[in-house]
């Protein structure tokens, strides 16, 4: 993919055909069991039969920054803050080809006064082909009445947001009310318009792996372009067994609609062996083209500085000191 993508076409945003969605099937999931201590010591080996080391080591590592959605998550974002963030991506748009999106999330008390940072990102970035990435409905925990995340999620398109982070009601998920979550979703997804909806199934909230392969499916089925684990704020976050789980659900998807739908881990990760761990298990489970931007993402703004510092090691031998490669 191009980095010099038109204005119009931002340059991380899928280049194959959206998931149109499917009619809820249950069939597709329910009573679809899930081994936990199978996974784990699947999610366990990716880490130990693989080592890259040198230079392969800092291919996958340049991959890792491609790949990452650059985030703040601050209440008191301004927009001086953005605008620093906003110049980071840029310059390593050209020094890495980075295509991840750039996300001002907020996180307002219910319906805020305050101006997000959406619009701060937008115009920092006109121009540069590099979209813009926002939560809506209601995050982190998702708890606003239906319509006002709906009118959430419109308004943060019209301000210029590229993709929208959404987050499940987690009680459907408990109650296994499939009926209630894919209609929740399908109505975001709409909303959406020609935006791009990454649903979030804060995975730590959610109890099981049966859930979690659930709640992933009724959310492809109900339209998801991305499915992400975690908002960042629960107890767990992003772990390799449950990363599997919803890839292996990503993977079943496809074999059984031929939609392609994009995959996102959040939260906990921090260093350059996450970075590398994540991509391990894409590329063994789905393979070379769920390396790209289009269809993964991570949502590790933390790990960048360390992927840096392990860049600068290989090129120079020293590792620089953490001030140097601050994230804005």
């Amino acid at each position: 993919m191009t980095t010099a993508a038109l204005p119009d076409q931002p340059e991380s945003l899928p280049n194959h055909a959206r998931n149109l969605g499917t009619p809820l099937d249950a069939v597709m999931f329910e009573g679809h069991a899930v081994n936990r201590s199978a996974a784990e010591r699947r999610a366990a080996s990716l880490t130990t039969r693989r080592s890259v080391k040198k230079t392969h080591q800092a291919a996958w590592l340049v991959n890792a920054i491609r790949c990452i959605d650059l985030t703040t998550l601050a209440g008191d974002d301004t927009e001086g803050r953005v605008q620093r963030l906003c110049a980071k991506r840029v310059s390593r748009s050209r020094r890495a080809s980075w295509t991840g999106s750039v996300s001002p999330k907020w996180a307002p008390p219910a319906r805020s006064a305050s101006i997000p940072p959406v619009p701060h990102a937008v115009k920092a970035l006109r121009g540069t082909g590099i979209p813009v990435a926002s939560v809506a409905t209601g995050f982190p925990a998702g708890l606003m009445p239906l319509h006002l995340r709906l009118e959430e999620i419109r308004w943060t398109v019209d301000q210029g947001a590229h993709e929208i982070d959404i987050v499940i009601t987690r009680e459907h998920v408990l109650k296994a009310d499939w009926p209630a979550l894919y209609d929740e979703v399908a109505a975001m997804r709409e909303a959406c318009g020609d935006a791009h909806l990454k649903a979030i199934l804060a995975t730590g909230d959610i109890a099981t792996l049966r859930n979690v392969y659930s709640a992933s499916m009724v959310a492809m089925q109900a339209g998801a372009d991305f499915i992400k684990t975690s908002t960042g704020k629960e107890g767990v976050n992003a772990t390799l067994p449950v990363s599997l789980t919803m890839v292996r659900a990503l993977r079943d998807y496809g074999d059984a609609t031929g939609h392609r739908v994009g995959f996102k881990p959040a939260g906990g990760m921090k260093s350059t062996k996450d970075a590398l761990a994540w991509q391990y298990l894409m590329k063994e489970e789905l393979g070379n083209d769920w390396l790209q931007p289009d269809l993964f993402r991570l949502g590790a703004s933390s790990m960048l500085g360390d992927i840096e510092r392990q860049l600068e090691h290989h090129v120079t031998g020293r590792y620089a000191a953490a001030h140097r490669h601050s994230l804005a």
